[in-house]
């Protein structure tokens, strides 16, 4: 069951192939580059369904699939940002024929910031780059408890962020569902950080809100400390899920620098309020 629905709910018309892992939106002609979107807490692929067809035809699309939830409902959750990550990344080695982008939504930030980490530890391949939206980077996050405490609280704390369903939040049926994906995933969230700002082997693009109650710009522009390969932050209207009515902008300016003539080695200025 899905947690979170996005805004755009048109069915891509490239055939959407499916794995253990990703939901994969095959490129139309031969794919050059492949760009993984790796959800929030909570989230799950349905969520970014509108990405799928909406990069060049070169672009293949893969989008993770967590355990827990939808499709993989009868799969066990995960609770700690180590597995998922290793998992993650032992998924997407198949895939590394062509350069990997990856964006991270919240909690899928950080772990697109370990996954980056562990394909170039691990296997010797840096990702094209590293896009992260609304997530602290990692020398700044603080432990919570929010996993540990009733329903009721956790519901809230989505209810505060945005980007959910309501219907999945009210209906009895649907919460006994879906919480206990939530509530790993929160797991995954309060135990995790602060972390080593170990850089990566690749440009790092962030984005954020200017609204967000959950990070602020300052916060978010603290990702230059992972970033000596070249860091840019964008800075869009709205709150946490600023995405969704930033659709169209968020994919154009991504889809801009998933081509290879883009590049951030000398990062340029940063767009939006000054931080």
């Amino acid at each position: 069951m899905s947690t979170s629905v996005g805004a755009h709910g048109t069915v891509p018309s490239a055939a959407v192939g499916t794995d253990r892992w990703f939901r994969r939106y095959p490129a139309t002609a031969r794919p050059r580059r492949r760009l993984l979107v790796l959800p929030h807490a909570g989230g799950s692929a349905s969520f970014f369904h509108s990405w799928g067809t909406a990069f060049d035809s070169r672009t293949e699309v893969l989008v993770a699939r967590y355990p827990g939830r939808h499709d993989r409902l009868a799969d066990p959750c995960i609770e700690t940002m180590e597995e998922l990550a290793d998992q993650v990344t032992a998924a997407l080695l198949p895939f590394l024929d062509v350069p990997v982008t990856l964006f991270g939504h919240s909690m899928g930030a950080s772990l697109a910031h370990e996954v980056a980490l562990r394909l170039h530890r691990r296997h010797g391949v840096a990702p094209a780059a590293l896009h992260v939206s609304s997530r602290r980077p990692p020398h700044l996050l603080t432990p919570r408890e929010l996993h540990t405490q009733g329903d009721e609280a956790l519901i809230e704390e989505v209810r505060r962020l945005g980007g959910t369903d309501e219907s999945l939040l009210t209906d009895p049926d649907l919460r006994e569902i879906v919480l206990p994906a939530i509530r790993a995933d929160f797991t995954i969230v309060g135990t995790y950080g602060p972390r080593d700002a170990d850089p990566v082997a690749c440009p790092v693009y962030a984005y954020i809100g200017d609204q967000d109650p959950a990070t602020s710009t300052a916060e978010m522009a603290d990702w230059h400390a992972v970033a000596p390969e070249g860091f840019h932050l964008d800075v869009l209207p709205g709150g946490h899920f600023y995405l969704v009515d930033q659709h169209d902008d968020l994919v154009s300016t991504i889809a801009a620098r998933l081509l290879p003539e883009h590049s951030t080695r000398e990062a340029p200025p940063s767009r939006g309020p000054a931080h």
